[in-house]
């Protein structure tokens, strides 16, 4: 089975961020995502690949760019779209908000949204499907071979906890402490074409893998391969999957900073004969978990022979080692976000500080609403206000599947993103 890949000539960007729909008094999730996007026309019905689209469930709006060279210009587009939605959102009393899982909400209570292929979803999965309230955040970065992707999916896999520590955002679940940093790794990972990427030597065994899949009826198309990181033949693009809803703009630009000079430096090494990082699959798998479970404070294991270094430590590491690159990418700043992550503490961190100093989910609530609010990707119009609801109530499936995350084509074309 001949898969074509449309290389792009350029480490390329899009970028997909998966939004939460929350009332701003009573803090819970709103089944309005085909109201809103039924007012944003322009943005949700006039290209074939809009900006604005539906998720798996009624409560989640999707967020996609078009092809970017950087990540100011990624970032830009994001914030222009989440603007142009405060007319449709403010008579509605409704905030957006991100994180891995809505702390409080329960995924019995969320509605599906009324497109065909989320209920085909739901039919073959079933449960496994219908708790998906997760919310994820995808970047795209354009590959200028197929013979390359193979190498740098594996190579990636090895960034599995570095992605996600960094942006883990998820440790409570129906309104409890998971005692996770990232249930929505958990959650989402249960599904069978989920998780880490398996082992391929090169291109050609990715189109025979895939052949077999197909024959077998595991999959209908390989778009429903939703492997931590994967390759998207169609756009010439490496997707990276791997990172929980991202409460920020700035966070957003930091994953994509990290994401596009990762595949520039691979690029680079494999231009140069050199050898791409390729760990064993139990080290993949262990280094995930480590990092679903520990967050920042994990510590990774290094090679076959079990030897272990503290996470951070090799963020701070890797941060050094890419910051030439990302200052020719222009995206130095975005990168540097890595640190201050590291110094003040993840999403799943700054939600868990609330709790310890006496607050409740309702205030992590707030406190989510408010760094979304606070970067300016949407006019401050209120947060959520005090109101009922909070832990306990017995009320992403949201948002990181059900159907194909595909960043638009503005502007000149060209296969990529």
């Amino acid at each position: 089975m001949a898969i074509d890949f449309n290389a792009s000539d350029r480490p390329t960007l899009g970028v997909e961020w998966e939004l939460q729909l929350v009332d701003r008094h009573t803090r819970h999730l709103r089944q309005e995502a085909q109201q809103v996007l039924g007012e944003l026309p322009e943005l949700s019905e006039t290209e074939e690949n809009p900006p604005l689209r539906h998720e798996l469930m009624q409560c989640t709006v999707e967020v996609v760019t078009g092809i970017c060279e950087t990540v100011d210009e990624a970032k830009a587009d994001l914030a222009g779209t989440i603007g142009s939605m405060a007319r449709a959102l403010d008579p509605r009393d409704i905030a957006l908000m991100c994180a891995g899982t809505h702390p409080l909400d329960d995924w019995r209570d969320q509605t599906l949204s009324p497109v065909q292929r989320y209920g085909e979803l739901i039919d073959q999965m079933q449960w496994l499907a219908r708790r998906i309230l997760t919310f994820g955040v995808h970047v795209h970065v354009g590959v200028r071979s197929r013979d390359k992707a193979i190498p740098m999916v594996n190579a990636l896999a090895n960034y599995l906890p570095h992605f996600l520590a960094l942006t883990a955002s998820s440790p409570f679940w129906s309104g409890h402490d998971t005692g996770l940093a990232s249930s929505r790794s958990i959650v989402f990972g249960a599904l069978p074409t989920a998780g880490p990427p398996p082992h391929l030597p090169h291109w050609a065994a990715f189109e025979e893998y895939m052949e077999t899949l197909l024959r077998a009826g595991t999959i209908s198309s390989i778009k429903e391969v939703w492997w931590d990181v994967r390759p998207h033949p169609d756009f010439g693009t490496i997707e990276i999957r791997m990172f929980d809803g991202i409460p920020t703009l700035r966070e957003v630009g930091m994953a994509a900073a990290l994401s596009q000079s990762l595949v520039r430096l691979f690029d680079q090494q494999l231009d140069r004969g050199y050898g791409l990082p390729n760990p064993p699959s139990w080290v993949v798998a262990d280094n995930k978990w480590r990092a679903t479970r520990y967050g920042l404070d994990a510590r990774v294991i290094t090679d076959e022979h079990g030897t272990t270094v503290p996470l951070r430590d090799d963020l701070y590491e890797l941060v050094r080692e890419l910051q030439p690159i990302a200052a020719r990418l222009g995206c130095a700043d975005d990168l540097d976000v890595v640190s201050e992550v590291l110094d003040k503490g993840a999403s799943y961190e700054r939600q868990r500080a609330v709790i310890d100093q006496g607050g409740t989910l309702n205030d992590v609530v707030d406190l989510l609403a408010a760094e979304f609010r606070a970067e300016g990707a949407v006019p401050d119009s209120g947060a959520p206000a005090a109101g009922p609801g909070g832990p306990g109530r017995d009320d992403d499936a949201g948002g990181d599947a059900g159907h194909d995350h595909t960043p638009r084509d503005r502007g000149p074309s060209h296969a990529g993103t």
